[in-house]
């Protein structure tokens, strides 16, 4: 223990410490202490103990029992059940010598980094129980963190005179009992004073967690509690439906309630399908459970709702122990059609035959569905996923799937497709597109509408007509997801304060440009979810397909079967007294047309053009037969975008760069210091070290420099020359900021640049 505190005079107690404590609180951010990665040994108040993540109780719980501890200047304070460190850390910036005890001797070594950090003299840290730590001396302040079933007598035992304690008492981790113990004066007369104080929460608020883990802003959490409250849903539905990802969520519900979580992957292996099946359907949903293994008298159980009773299951399965789990909605329902497809094994071996399934057979209706739930499941496997599209393919005898995630296309293992699955699947697609079944010499595309997951898409489907049979590409794109916002899509701040200039033009076109997929919609979408807000000013939109619904904003589809193209839209909705009109997509010279004509009629025009970088953009519309001196009078700026892999933030850690690379990128040698990172792969990003993507950008804005030298029509090396002296934000910079800030690996450049713009552009300045 800590030395004893200086002698006040056995009847004059110490000064209070509530202004320190509040200044402590407010000083010490709990964040730096939430460790998702972590797993500790912890005890259950019910004894048993179990794995849990490491997370530190919320601020508001930690500050009520510090309050009723009554710790004072100088106190000697013991701190139990709270490994991470936050309560003895704020207790030791107010002043107090603290003891904080853990179980775990793991948790040793980095507690004394931390204090040692901070420069906390007065904070150490001990392993062990809390009667071997209280033999040598008693103390004056005991905060139990974690709940406990009773009162222990040497907890009472080890208070010193007018000592005081503050414990939860509870069976479960929900809401606790708050106990408050105050010893007497004298340690000869055991005076003990024991008070409920009413409840404390333990486990705190998911939004206030999902702050703390940086999933969301506060802002965010509000309006998503707001819109929560008004809905009568859980904040992490209205989360989910504002674009959060589902994971992110739910991993943040497995440290709220000391669960670890896990992924599809992990269960797929271990599902015992017929401990499922024992178990009634409606059951099973209802409660969000599933059984996954039965092992001696321990249950493995997965679910997507940690705050359900698992008491039944537990009953009915005649299970001492429960090792409960927690999966997202999603995985839940993954897991639950592979429990389906498995037990439709016997029509499926029936099926895979050399020669082909005989549709009109008497076992049709049962193939039908056994196709209809691959179908589901792989629909399943890609919303999981977070797949952008799902390939089917078929080479001779072999069926590959596919899904493109983050960008690069990963073969899936589950579910096993045959040929003859492949050729019913596809049937099924087709049918739901509305294509003709009977048609496998042609392409044809189509739309799917469907909910699945929880969610519903709009399924764009192209079918392909090959050697071995149809190909089949389906894009996911989800309807009831808002869009992000602009500082959401990692855009540079300079940037997004230059974007969001632009869209308070009065007049003028602006267009975004890239590949196909490189994330230019939703940019475009960021914005107008800024000029919805703007009551003063009246938005139409002209897209094709509506990817994201905006309240405030008129959003029209085309319908180019009906002659309502691009083009048409454009002249119809300018006699609508628009301010500001988005179209989806500039593909032709009629398009190209009005969209500069709108603009010189005094509204500003947001659009998409198909092209390499922000200079293309202006030989691509003299391509669509544009007069130069109008794309130079109507052009407001330019940005270029392409899309690059961000490091998974669960597996961030230092790398070297390739040499290979880092010459091409660096001819001359590395001007400084350029650190370098990478993921090396964990269960959040499934072994591939990258998680989600960020927008990496090219921004040209036209001055009178440009303009000139759009009207002289000058080629696209002079005019990017022009543009790089006049300002022009290169990719490459954008992209090295990126690496530098461990946001993106330097092996990405390879897929972001072209080969020549690897090298710096400017021989003067090496980043640019």
């Amino acid at each position: 223990m800590p030395p004893p505190s200086p002698s006040l005079g056995s009847n004059v107690p110490p000064p209070p410490l509530a202004a320190e404590l509040s200044a402590a609180v407010e000083a010490v951010s709990r964040a730096e202490f939430v460790v998702p990665g972590v797993q500790v040994t912890t005890r259950a108040p019910s004894g048993e103990q179990r794995s849990s993540p490491l997370l530190p109780p919320p601020t508001a719980a930690i500050a009520l029992l510090l309050a009723v501890a009554r710790a004072r200047r100088d106190a000697r304070v013991l701190v139990i059940g709270e490994p991470s460190g936050y309560a003895a850390t704020i207790l030791a910036t107010a002043g107090c010598h603290v003891v904080t005890l853990v179980e775990d001797p793991a948790l040793l070594e980095p507690l004394k980094r931390r204090f040692a950090e901070r420069g906390l003299e007065n904070a150490r840290v001990a392993a062990g129980d809390a009667t071997s730590a209280l033999r040598e001396s008693s103390v004056d302040a005991i905060v139990v963190a974690a709940p406990r079933e009773d009162l222990p007598a040497s907890l009472v035992a080890a208070l010193a005179p007018r000592g005081a304690l503050a414990i939860p008492l509870g069976r479960t981790h929900r809401v606790q009992r708050l106990l408050s113990v105050q010893r007497g004066a004298s340690l000869d007369a055991v005076e003990v004073t024991q008070t409920q104080l009413g409840t404390v929460d333990l486990r705190g608020r998911l939004g206030e967690l999902l702050v703390d883990l940086g999933v969301c802003r506060r802002e965010a959490v509000e309006d998503a509690a707001r819109l929560a409250r008004e809905r009568g849903q859980r904040i992490g539905v209205v989360l989910v439906s504002s674009g959060v990802d589902e994971l992110e969520i739910h991993r943040a519900l497995a440290l709220q309630f000391g669960l670890p979580f896990a992924h599809y992957q992990e269960l797929a292996g271990a599902l015992d399908a017929a401990l499922v099946q024992s178990m009634p359907r409606v059951f099973l949903e209802r409660h969000r459970v599933l059984p996954i293994a039965h092992a001696g008298d321990r249950l493995r159980v997965a679910t997507s709702d940690p705050d359900m009773d698992l008491a039944d299951l537990k009953k009915v399965l005649r299970a001492n122990h429960l090792d409960p789990c927690v999966v997202t909605p999603t995985d839940f329902r993954r897991l639950l059609s592979l429990v389906d497809l498995g037990s439709d094994a016997a029509p499926r071996a029936r099926g895979n035959t050399t020669g082909g399934v005989d549709l009109l057979a008497s076992h049709e209706d049962t193939l039908a569905a056994h196709a209809v739930a691959l179908f589901e499941a792989l629909l399943l496997d890609a919303i999981g996923e977070r797949a952008s599209d799902i390939h089917l393919e078929r080479y001779g005898d072999e069926v590959r799937v596919r899904l493109r995630i983050d960008g690069d296309l990963h073969d899936r293992q589950r579910p096993v497709l045959t040929t003859d699955d492949l050729r019913q699947v596809v049937n099924v697609v087709k049918v739901s597109a509305e294509l003709d079944i009977s048609e496998q010499r042609m392409p044809q595309g189509g739309r799917i509408r469907r909910r699945a997951g929880g969610q519903a898409f709009d399924l764009r489907v192209q079918t392909q007509p090959s050697l071995w049979g149809e190909h089949v590409v389906i894009r996911l794109l989800p309807q009831e997801v808002r869009p992000p916002k602009i500082e959401d899509l990692g855009f540079p701040h300079d940037l997004a304060r230059e974007y969001q200039r632009l869209l308070d033009s009065p007049s003028g076109l602006v267009l975004v440009v890239g590949p196909t997929g490189s994330g230019k919609s939703t940019t475009l979408y960021a914005g107008l979810q800024i000029l919805a807000r703007d009551t003063t000013r009246k938005v139409i939109s002209i897209e094709d397909p509506i990817e994201y619904a905006v309240p405030g904003v008129q959003q029209t589809h085309v319908r180019p079967e009906l002659g309502f193209g691009f083009a048409q839209a454009m002249r119809a909705f300018v006699r609508e007294d628009p301010d500001v009109v988005l179209v989806g997509e500039i593909r032709d010279a009629e398009t190209a047309l009005e969209g500069l004509r709108a603009s010189q009629t005094g509204h500003l025009v947001l659009s998409t053009l198909h092209c390499n970088d922000a200079t293309d953009a202006v030989q691509r519309l003299i391509d669509l037969g544009q007069h130069p001196n109008s794309i130079a009078s109507e052009l407001v700026a330019v940005m270029g975008q392409r899309l690059a892999k961000r490091i998974c933030d669960g597996c961030r850690a230092p790398a070297a760069p390739d040499p290979g690379l880092l010459a091409e990128v660096f001819p001359a040698g590395v001007p400084g210091e350029l650190p370098c990172f990478e993921g090396k792969g964990c269960p959040r990003c499934s072994g591939r070290g990258v998680r989600g993507r960020v927008a990496v950008i090219e921004y040209l804005r036209t001055g009178a420099e440009i303009r000139r030298a759009i009207s002289r029509q000058l080629p696209v090396d002079e005019l990017r020359r022009i543009g790089l002296d006049a300002g022009l934000v290169t990719m490459r910079r954008n992209a090295l900021e990126l690496v530098r800030t461990g946001v993106i690996p330097f092996s990405e450049l390879r897929w972001v640049l072209s080969v020549e713009r690897l090298a710096p552009e400017r021989p003067d300045s090496p980043w640019t």
